[in-house]
């Protein structure tokens, strides 16, 4: 009589060790990195040498260094995605390239924007720029990811209601949103979860509107914002150029607080000037800017 285990019991008696002992095994595994065969021998190497788990799979050549990375992430609580992960745009440099000096330069502004904004009891920010360019959906959309990978939970609001963008970078559907709120064709489950984050929920511009800065000036807006900040920890906001219409104006008189982007080579001293003046004007608080050079 075979002493052969059936696949199935065996598979599941390896998934179960794995689980209980190298929990980042089974995140391999799950992710597709690994086989379920190719337990045995990192298990096997593991003990005879002491090893951890991932220093044994990257030292039988069974993985790369960045499929550990990401599995430890996962082990931790700390969502990012694979570069095998379709769909979402290459911009979302801080879900893409977690580990790169790019995105410690944004955590440097998170932390920037925490010491002098949120942790002050503060709950919205407006990112605005000058010109269509200069990167504010893209920065917004980043530092969005970031403060959810903190745990906090965060709303981005695409409120550009007339060349958004928010819904391609995160490759969501557009059919509902910030201007079907506001004209009441639709309530607050517009709102979408983004399921490839924990604690990331995105509201898009929705139906681009014949009126976008009459619906803005309605009191619907800063009453859905207070609605909002009940809900949110922190809650950010992606406005039009200021150089293209009022829109920006309109929101920021609202939020209280404007980060400047600016794109090195791009933004000139008056177009940075004109900002400046115009955020002033709604009596919003400057809370910092940022050259953008990604």
């Amino acid at each position: 009589m075979s002493s052969t285990l059936p696949e199935s019991q065996a598979r599941f008696e390896v998934k179960s060790l794995v689980t209980e002992e190298n929990k980042i095994g089974a995140l391999l595994v799950e992710s597709g990195k690994l086989q379920w065969e190719d337990i045995d021998p990192i298990l096997r190497l593991q003990r005879e040498q002491e090893l951890r788990f991932g220093e044994a799979a990257l030292q039988l050549g069974l993985v790369l260094p960045e499929d550990v990375r990401f599995a430890l992430a996962r082990q931790f609580g700390y969502t990012y995605l694979p570069h095998s992960d379709a769909g979402m745009s290459e911009e979302l440099i801080a879900a893409y390239k977690p580990f790169s000096p790019e995105v410690e330069a944004l955590r440097t502004l998170r932390s920037q924007l925490l010491l002098r904004w949120f942790d002050r009891g503060q709950k919205m920010i407006s990112l605005v720029s000058a010109n269509v360019g200069e990167g504010c959906s893209a920065m917004a959309a980043n530092l969005a990811v970031l403060f959810s990978q903190l745990g906090r939970r965060t709303l981005l609001i695409d409120a550009d209601l007339r060349n958004p963008r928010q819904h391609e970078i995160f490759n969501m559907p557009n059919r509902e949103g910030l201007s079907d709120v506001l004209a009441h064709r639709v309530n607050h489950s517009a709102v979408m979860l983004v399921n490839a984050f924990s604690n990331f929920y995105l509201l898009t511009s929705g139906t681009i509107p014949p009126n976008p800065q009459e619906l803005l000036s309605r009191q619907d807006f800063p009453a859905l914002l207070e609605d909002f900040s009940d809900l949110y920890d922190v809650i950010i906001i992606d406005t039009p150029p200021s150089n293209m219409n009022a829109d920006a104006q309109t929101v920021l008189k609202h939020t209280g607080g404007a980060l400047m982007v600016m794109r090195q080579d791009l933004t000139r001293v008056n177009d940075a000037v004109s900002l400046k003046a115009t955020i002033a004007a709604t009596n919003a608080e400057i809370v910092g800017s940022v050259l953008n050079r990604f």
